[in-house]
Protein backbone atom coordinates (compact mmCIF):
# COMPACT_ATOMS: atom_id res chain seq x y z
CA UNK A 1 0.00 0.00 0.00
CA UNK A 2 1.07 3.42 -0.67
CA UNK A 3 2.97 5.35 2.42
CA UNK A 4 0.34 8.06 2.55
CA UNK A 5 -2.37 5.88 2.47
CA UNK A 6 -1.03 3.65 4.91
CA UNK A 7 -0.67 6.03 7.72
CA UNK A 8 -3.92 7.94 6.52
CA UNK A 9 -6.04 4.61 7.34
CA UNK A 10 -3.88 3.89 10.77
CA UNK A 11 -4.95 7.65 11.99
CA UNK A 12 -8.05 7.31 10.77
CA UNK A 13 -8.34 4.53 13.02
CA UNK A 14 -7.97 6.32 16.05
CA UNK A 15 -11.06 7.86 17.93
CA UNK A 16 -9.87 11.58 18.19
CA UNK A 17 -13.15 13.07 18.98
CA UNK A 18 -13.13 16.20 20.90
CA UNK A 19 -15.24 16.27 23.84
CA UNK A 20 -16.48 20.07 24.49
CA UNK A 21 -17.32 18.99 28.00
CA UNK A 22 -13.74 17.98 29.16
CA UNK A 23 -11.96 20.73 30.72
CA UNK A 24 -8.65 18.55 30.13
CA UNK A 25 -6.36 19.46 27.30
CA UNK A 26 -6.58 17.85 24.69
CA UNK A 27 -9.86 17.04 25.64
CA UNK A 28 -9.91 13.33 24.79
CA UNK A 29 -7.38 11.07 25.20
CA UNK A 30 -6.95 9.88 21.68
CA UNK A 31 -5.42 12.61 20.64
CA UNK A 32 -2.27 12.35 22.73
CA UNK A 33 -2.31 8.55 21.62
CA UNK A 34 -2.21 10.23 17.74
CA UNK A 35 0.18 12.66 18.51
CA UNK A 36 2.30 9.81 19.74
CA UNK A 37 1.90 7.68 16.49
CA UNK A 38 2.68 10.52 14.17
CA UNK A 39 5.97 11.22 16.57
CA UNK A 40 6.90 7.85 15.77
CA UNK A 41 6.74 8.59 11.89
CA UNK A 42 8.32 11.56 12.37
CA UNK A 43 11.48 10.00 13.78
CA UNK A 44 11.43 7.05 11.26
CA UNK A 45 11.62 9.83 8.22
CA UNK A 46 14.69 11.41 9.80
CA UNK A 47 12.89 14.33 11.58
CA UNK A 48 15.42 15.47 14.79
CA UNK A 49 13.78 18.78 15.95
CA UNK A 50 10.58 17.06 17.55
CA UNK A 51 8.77 18.37 21.06
CA UNK A 52 5.16 16.77 21.90
CA UNK A 53 4.25 18.45 25.16
CA UNK A 54 1.20 16.86 27.67
CA UNK A 55 -1.31 18.71 26.20
CA UNK A 56 -1.15 17.49 22.51
CA UNK A 57 0.82 20.43 20.97
CA UNK A 58 3.56 18.68 18.80
CA UNK A 59 5.92 21.28 17.11
CA UNK A 60 8.46 19.74 15.05
CA UNK A 61 11.08 21.30 12.19
CA UNK A 62 11.93 20.11 8.54
CA UNK A 63 15.66 21.99 9.03
CA UNK A 64 16.69 24.39 6.33
CA UNK A 65 19.39 23.56 3.53
CA UNK A 66 19.64 27.45 2.65
CA UNK A 67 20.53 30.10 5.12
CA UNK A 68 18.74 33.41 4.99
CA UNK A 69 15.41 32.35 4.19
CA UNK A 70 11.92 33.26 6.10
CA UNK A 71 10.74 30.78 7.93
CA UNK A 72 6.98 29.59 7.40
CA UNK A 73 5.09 27.01 9.14
CA UNK A 74 2.46 23.89 8.59
CA UNK A 75 -0.73 23.34 11.14
CA UNK A 76 -3.04 20.75 11.05
CA UNK A 77 -4.90 19.35 14.10
CA UNK A 78 -5.68 16.11 16.16
CA UNK A 79 -8.99 15.87 16.66
CA UNK A 80 -12.75 15.32 14.81
CA UNK A 81 -15.66 16.76 14.69
CA UNK A 82 -18.49 16.13 16.64
CA UNK A 83 -21.13 14.98 14.72
CA UNK A 84 -20.66 11.56 14.73
CA UNK A 85 -18.08 8.92 16.16
CA UNK A 86 -14.31 9.50 15.32
CA UNK A 87 -12.93 6.59 14.70
CA UNK A 88 -13.56 5.21 11.39
CA UNK A 89 -12.80 1.13 11.55
CA UNK A 90 -13.93 0.55 7.80
CA UNK A 91 -12.27 3.23 5.34
CA UNK A 92 -13.50 2.63 1.48
CA UNK A 93 -10.71 2.70 -1.51
CA UNK A 94 -13.00 3.39 -4.24
CA UNK A 95 -11.83 4.39 -8.04
CA UNK A 96 -14.06 6.44 -9.04
CA UNK A 97 -16.03 6.21 -12.07
CA UNK A 98 -19.21 7.99 -12.07
CA UNK A 99 -22.46 7.45 -10.41
CA UNK A 100 -23.74 7.07 -6.69
CA UNK A 101 -21.25 5.82 -4.27
CA UNK A 102 -22.87 3.23 -1.77
CA UNK A 103 -21.56 3.40 1.59
CA UNK A 104 -24.02 0.65 2.96
CA UNK A 105 -27.13 -0.64 2.70
CA UNK A 106 -28.80 3.12 3.84
CA UNK A 107 -26.17 5.69 2.93
CA UNK A 108 -24.68 6.84 -0.20
CA UNK A 109 -23.12 9.82 -1.73
CA UNK A 110 -25.44 10.99 -4.29
CA UNK A 111 -24.47 12.64 -8.08
CA UNK A 112 -27.91 14.61 -7.35
CA UNK A 113 -27.23 15.65 -3.56
CA UNK A 114 -23.12 15.71 -3.91
CA UNK A 115 -22.71 17.67 -7.27
CA UNK A 116 -19.10 17.44 -6.25
CA UNK A 117 -18.53 14.51 -7.43
CA UNK A 118 -17.91 15.89 -11.13
CA UNK A 119 -15.04 16.85 -10.21
CA UNK A 120 -13.25 14.05 -8.63
CA UNK A 121 -14.20 11.26 -11.65
CA UNK A 122 -11.40 9.17 -12.28
CA UNK A 123 -10.09 10.04 -8.67
CA UNK A 124 -9.18 7.53 -6.08
CA UNK A 125 -11.06 7.96 -3.12
CA UNK A 126 -11.80 7.16 0.56
CA UNK A 127 -14.94 6.83 1.71
CA UNK A 128 -16.35 6.06 5.13
CA UNK A 129 -18.83 2.96 5.08
CA UNK A 130 -21.41 5.37 6.58
CA UNK A 131 -21.41 4.78 10.42
CA UNK A 132 -18.82 7.41 11.26
CA UNK A 133 -16.71 10.36 10.02
CA UNK A 134 -13.96 9.52 7.90
CA UNK A 135 -11.56 12.14 9.75
CA UNK A 136 -9.77 13.57 6.49
CA UNK A 137 -10.19 16.57 8.67
CA UNK A 138 -8.08 17.25 9.70
CA UNK A 139 -5.95 13.77 9.46
CA UNK A 140 -5.56 14.11 5.62
CA UNK A 141 -3.42 17.26 6.81
CA UNK A 142 -1.13 15.17 9.28
CA UNK A 143 -0.52 12.77 6.13
CA UNK A 144 0.72 15.55 3.97
CA UNK A 145 2.74 17.37 6.39
CA UNK A 146 4.58 14.22 6.68
CA UNK A 147 4.94 13.69 3.30
CA UNK A 148 6.31 16.57 2.48
CA UNK A 149 8.98 16.63 5.33
CA UNK A 150 9.81 12.92 4.20
CA UNK A 151 10.30 14.43 0.65
CA UNK A 152 12.57 17.30 1.32
CA UNK A 153 14.74 15.11 3.41
CA UNK A 154 14.90 12.89 0.59
CA UNK A 155 15.71 15.22 -1.84
CA UNK A 156 18.56 17.47 -0.82
CA UNK A 157 18.66 19.01 -3.84
CA UNK A 158 15.40 20.98 -3.05
CA UNK A 159 16.41 24.44 -1.90
CA UNK A 160 14.25 25.92 1.62
CA UNK A 161 14.43 27.11 4.68
CA UNK A 162 13.12 25.78 8.12
CA UNK A 163 9.93 24.76 7.88
CA UNK A 164 7.77 24.56 11.11
CA UNK A 165 5.41 21.75 11.66
CA UNK A 166 2.36 22.06 14.50
CA UNK A 167 -0.21 19.83 14.82
CA UNK A 168 -2.50 20.61 17.71
CA UNK A 169 -5.53 19.76 19.56
CA UNK A 170 -8.92 20.59 19.68
CA UNK A 171 -9.51 22.60 16.76
CA UNK A 172 -13.16 21.28 16.38
CA UNK A 173 -13.95 23.00 19.60
CA UNK A 174 -12.41 25.98 19.12
CA UNK A 175 -9.69 25.50 21.56
CA UNK A 176 -6.43 24.73 19.32
CA UNK A 177 -4.97 28.15 19.83
CA UNK A 178 -5.34 28.53 23.35
CA UNK A 179 -2.15 26.46 24.26
CA UNK A 180 -0.18 27.54 20.87
CA UNK A 181 2.90 29.27 21.67
CA UNK A 182 3.56 31.26 18.92
CA UNK A 183 6.60 32.78 20.16
CA UNK A 184 8.08 28.82 20.87
CA UNK A 185 6.67 28.21 17.35
CA UNK A 186 9.36 30.93 15.78
CA UNK A 187 7.54 31.09 12.16
CA UNK A 188 7.05 34.33 10.33
CA UNK A 189 3.74 32.89 9.28
CA UNK A 190 2.26 29.80 8.64
CA UNK A 191 -0.35 27.89 6.42
CA UNK A 192 -3.35 25.50 8.50
CA UNK A 193 -3.91 22.50 5.87
CA UNK A 194 -7.00 22.14 6.88
CA UNK A 195 -9.25 23.03 3.70
CA UNK A 196 -11.27 21.16 1.26
CA UNK A 197 -11.53 20.50 -2.73
CA UNK A 198 -8.24 21.40 -4.75
CA UNK A 199 -7.17 24.87 -5.32
CA UNK A 200 -8.69 26.30 -1.91
CA UNK A 201 -7.55 28.79 -0.17
CA UNK A 202 -9.03 31.16 2.38
CA UNK A 203 -7.42 33.94 4.41
CA UNK A 204 -11.01 35.62 5.10
CA UNK A 205 -13.25 33.95 7.74
CA UNK A 206 -16.47 34.99 10.03
CA UNK A 207 -16.07 37.30 12.95
CA UNK A 208 -17.91 35.04 15.50
CA UNK A 209 -19.75 35.40 18.85
CA UNK A 210 -22.10 33.32 20.71
CA UNK A 211 -25.21 34.77 22.65
CA UNK A 212 -26.61 33.80 25.47
CA UNK A 213 -30.26 34.20 26.50
CA UNK A 214 -31.94 33.98 29.71
CA UNK A 215 -35.51 34.19 30.33
CA UNK A 216 -37.64 33.74 33.61
CA UNK A 217 -41.18 33.36 32.86
CA UNK A 218 -44.00 33.83 35.08
CA UNK A 219 -45.94 30.11 35.83
CA UNK A 220 -49.27 29.76 37.50
CA UNK A 221 -52.31 27.47 36.61
CA UNK A 222 -53.63 28.51 33.17
CA UNK A 223 -57.20 28.23 34.78
CA UNK A 224 -56.38 31.42 35.84
CA UNK A 225 -53.63 32.64 34.21
CA UNK A 226 -55.32 36.00 32.21
CA UNK A 227 -52.92 38.86 32.52
CA UNK A 228 -51.03 36.42 34.92
CA UNK A 229 -49.10 34.35 33.41
CA UNK A 230 -45.64 34.73 31.05
CA UNK A 231 -44.72 31.53 29.33
CA UNK A 232 -40.88 31.46 29.03
CA UNK A 233 -40.76 29.43 25.74
CA UNK A 234 -43.18 31.73 24.21
CA UNK A 235 -41.21 34.37 24.77
CA UNK A 236 -38.39 32.45 23.53
CA UNK A 237 -40.14 31.82 20.24
CA UNK A 238 -41.25 35.34 19.86
CA UNK A 239 -37.22 36.48 20.51
CA UNK A 240 -36.30 33.92 17.24
CA UNK A 241 -39.92 35.43 14.92
CA UNK A 242 -38.25 38.54 15.45
CA UNK A 243 -34.63 37.91 13.72
CA UNK A 244 -34.80 38.18 9.82
CA UNK A 245 -35.72 34.99 8.20
CA UNK A 246 -33.05 36.01 5.43
CA UNK A 247 -30.42 35.60 8.02
CA UNK A 248 -30.80 32.16 8.87
CA UNK A 249 -27.84 29.78 7.78
CA UNK A 250 -29.82 27.87 5.80
CA UNK A 251 -30.63 30.84 3.61
CA UNK A 252 -27.18 32.55 2.98
CA UNK A 253 -24.34 32.20 0.99
CA UNK A 254 -20.72 33.62 0.06
CA UNK A 255 -20.78 36.79 2.08
CA UNK A 256 -23.89 36.80 3.97
CA UNK A 257 -23.81 36.33 7.39
CA UNK A 258 -26.43 35.03 9.80
CA UNK A 259 -28.32 34.54 13.00
CA UNK A 260 -28.43 30.67 14.12
CA UNK A 261 -30.69 29.54 16.56
CA UNK A 262 -28.43 26.44 18.12
CA UNK A 263 -30.28 25.01 21.47
CA UNK A 264 -33.40 26.33 22.61
CA UNK A 265 -34.79 24.65 26.05
CA UNK A 266 -36.91 24.95 29.02
CA UNK A 267 -40.52 25.34 30.34
CA UNK A 268 -43.49 27.61 30.87
CA UNK A 269 -41.32 28.84 33.92
CA UNK A 270 -37.92 29.61 32.57
CA UNK A 271 -35.83 29.03 29.24
CA UNK A 272 -32.71 29.28 27.94
CA UNK A 273 -31.19 29.67 24.05
CA UNK A 274 -27.83 29.72 22.78
CA UNK A 275 -27.24 31.37 19.34
CA UNK A 276 -24.49 32.22 17.37
CA UNK A 277 -23.69 34.72 15.10
CA UNK A 278 -21.43 35.03 11.95
CA UNK A 279 -20.55 38.11 9.54
CA UNK A 280 -17.35 38.49 7.43
CA UNK A 281 -18.13 42.43 7.93
CA UNK A 282 -17.15 43.55 11.42
CA UNK A 283 -20.01 46.42 10.87
CA UNK A 284 -21.82 44.07 10.46
CA UNK A 285 -21.02 41.57 13.03
CA UNK A 286 -22.02 44.37 15.55
CA UNK A 287 -24.77 44.92 13.90
CA UNK A 288 -26.41 41.75 14.48
CA UNK A 289 -25.25 42.11 18.12
CA UNK A 290 -26.80 45.36 18.16
CA UNK A 291 -29.85 44.05 16.53
CA UNK A 292 -30.52 41.50 19.14
CA UNK A 293 -29.88 43.67 22.06
CA UNK A 294 -32.43 45.79 20.58
CA UNK A 295 -35.04 42.43 20.63
CA UNK A 296 -34.22 41.90 24.05
CA UNK A 297 -34.47 45.47 25.06
CA UNK A 298 -37.68 45.85 23.58
CA UNK A 299 -39.16 42.53 25.20
CA UNK A 300 -37.98 43.19 28.84
CA UNK A 301 -40.06 46.47 28.19
CA UNK A 302 -42.78 44.52 27.35
CA UNK A 303 -42.65 42.10 29.81
CA UNK A 304 -40.65 43.44 32.64
CA UNK A 305 -37.08 42.87 32.39
CA UNK A 306 -37.32 39.18 32.66
CA UNK A 307 -34.79 38.64 30.21
CA UNK A 308 -31.04 38.38 30.50
CA UNK A 309 -28.73 38.46 27.01
CA UNK A 310 -24.94 37.86 27.54
CA UNK A 311 -22.22 37.92 23.89
CA UNK A 312 -19.44 36.41 23.91
CA UNK A 313 -16.73 36.89 20.89
CA UNK A 314 -15.18 33.67 19.86
CA UNK A 315 -12.77 34.96 17.11
CA UNK A 316 -12.71 37.67 13.92
CA UNK A 317 -11.71 37.75 10.67
CA UNK A 318 -7.99 36.99 9.76
CA UNK A 319 -8.39 39.44 6.68
CA UNK A 320 -7.52 42.28 8.96
CA UNK A 321 -4.02 40.39 9.80
CA UNK A 322 -3.37 39.24 6.26
CA UNK A 323 -4.08 42.05 4.30
CA UNK A 324 -0.62 43.81 5.41
CA UNK A 325 1.28 40.47 4.24
CA UNK A 326 -0.72 39.76 0.89
CA UNK A 327 2.99 37.96 -0.46
CA UNK A 328 2.06 35.14 1.66
CA UNK A 329 -1.32 34.89 -0.64
CA UNK A 330 0.70 35.36 -3.90
CA UNK A 331 3.70 32.66 -2.19
CA UNK A 332 1.01 29.87 -2.21
CA UNK A 333 -1.12 30.97 -5.46
CA UNK A 334 1.86 30.82 -7.51
CA UNK A 335 3.43 27.82 -6.26
CA UNK A 336 -0.28 26.08 -6.92
CA UNK A 337 0.09 27.33 -10.45
CA UNK A 338 3.33 26.20 -11.14
CA UNK A 339 2.15 23.03 -10.44
CA UNK A 340 -0.96 22.75 -12.29
CA UNK A 341 -3.48 23.87 -9.78
CA UNK A 342 -5.88 26.57 -10.57
CA UNK A 343 -6.10 28.80 -7.13
CA UNK A 344 -9.66 29.03 -6.06
CA UNK A 345 -9.25 32.02 -3.35
CA UNK A 346 -13.18 32.07 -1.13
CA UNK A 347 -13.99 33.15 2.21
CA UNK A 348 -14.58 30.61 4.81
CA UNK A 349 -18.06 30.53 6.13
CA UNK A 350 -16.69 29.36 9.19
CA UNK A 351 -13.95 29.86 11.52
CA UNK A 352 -10.05 28.26 11.68
CA UNK A 353 -7.88 28.33 14.06
CA UNK A 354 -5.66 30.33 11.33
CA UNK A 355 -7.99 33.43 12.55
CA UNK A 356 -6.81 33.02 16.15
CA UNK A 357 -3.70 32.66 15.52
CA UNK A 358 -3.21 35.73 13.14
CA UNK A 359 -4.66 37.97 15.73
CA UNK A 360 -1.81 36.29 18.22
CA UNK A 361 0.79 37.69 15.88
CA UNK A 362 0.92 34.48 13.76
CA UNK A 363 -0.30 35.51 10.20
CA UNK A 364 -2.52 31.98 9.15
CA UNK A 365 -4.09 31.81 6.02
CA UNK A 366 -5.26 28.11 4.93
CA UNK A 367 -5.10 25.94 2.01
CA UNK A 368 -6.75 22.55 0.75
CA UNK A 369 -5.95 18.86 1.59
CA UNK A 370 -8.59 17.20 -0.88
CA UNK A 371 -11.43 16.29 1.43
CA UNK A 372 -14.54 17.16 0.79
CA UNK A 373 -18.19 16.72 3.15
CA UNK A 374 -16.35 17.03 6.18
CA UNK A 375 -18.84 16.52 9.25
CA UNK A 376 -21.02 13.69 8.47
CA UNK A 377 -21.09 10.64 7.23
CA UNK A 378 -20.67 11.12 3.60
CA UNK A 379 -16.93 12.75 4.09
CA UNK A 380 -14.30 11.37 1.47
CA UNK A 381 -11.06 12.37 0.45
CA UNK A 382 -9.43 12.74 -3.18
CA UNK A 383 -6.29 10.97 -2.71
CA UNK A 384 -5.34 12.51 -6.08
CA UNK A 385 -6.09 15.82 -4.64
CA UNK A 386 -4.36 14.96 -1.73
CA UNK A 387 -1.26 14.16 -3.12
CA UNK A 388 -1.08 17.54 -5.26
CA UNK A 389 -1.24 19.30 -2.00
CA UNK A 390 1.57 17.75 -1.00
CA UNK A 391 2.81 19.42 -4.44
CA UNK A 392 2.40 22.68 -3.92
CA UNK A 393 4.18 22.92 -0.60
CA UNK A 394 7.24 21.07 -2.25
CA UNK A 395 6.93 23.95 -4.29
CA UNK A 396 6.40 26.42 -1.53
CA UNK A 397 9.20 25.80 -0.15
CA UNK A 398 11.58 26.06 -3.26
CA UNK A 399 9.48 29.39 -4.23
CA UNK A 400 9.86 30.65 -0.33
CA UNK A 401 13.61 30.79 -0.91
CA UNK A 402 13.62 32.98 -4.26
CA UNK A 403 10.37 35.04 -3.54
CA UNK A 404 11.22 38.80 -2.83
CA UNK A 405 10.52 38.76 0.61
CA UNK A 406 8.45 41.91 1.58
CA UNK A 407 5.78 39.77 3.04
Amino acid sequence: MDKNLERFFRYVGVDTQANPAARTCPSSPGQLTLAKMVVEDLKEIGIQDINLDEHGYLFATIPANVEGVPTFGLICHLDTALELGGKCDHPQIVEYSGGDIRLNDQFSISEKEFPQLKNVLGHTLITTDGTSLLGADNKAGIVILLAVAEHLLRHPEIPHGDIRLAITPDEEIGRGPERFNVEKFAADFAYTVDGGAIGGMEYENFNAASAHISIQGKSVHPGSAKNILINALRVALEIESMLPVEQKPEYTENYEGFFMLDIIQGSVDSAEMDYIIRDHDLNKFKAKKDFLQSIVDFLNNKYGDIIELEFEDSYYNMREKIEPMMGIIDMLAQSMRDVGVEPDIKPIRGGSDGAQLSYMGLPCPNMFTGGYNFHGRYEFLSVDEMNKAIEVIIKLAENNVHWPHKI
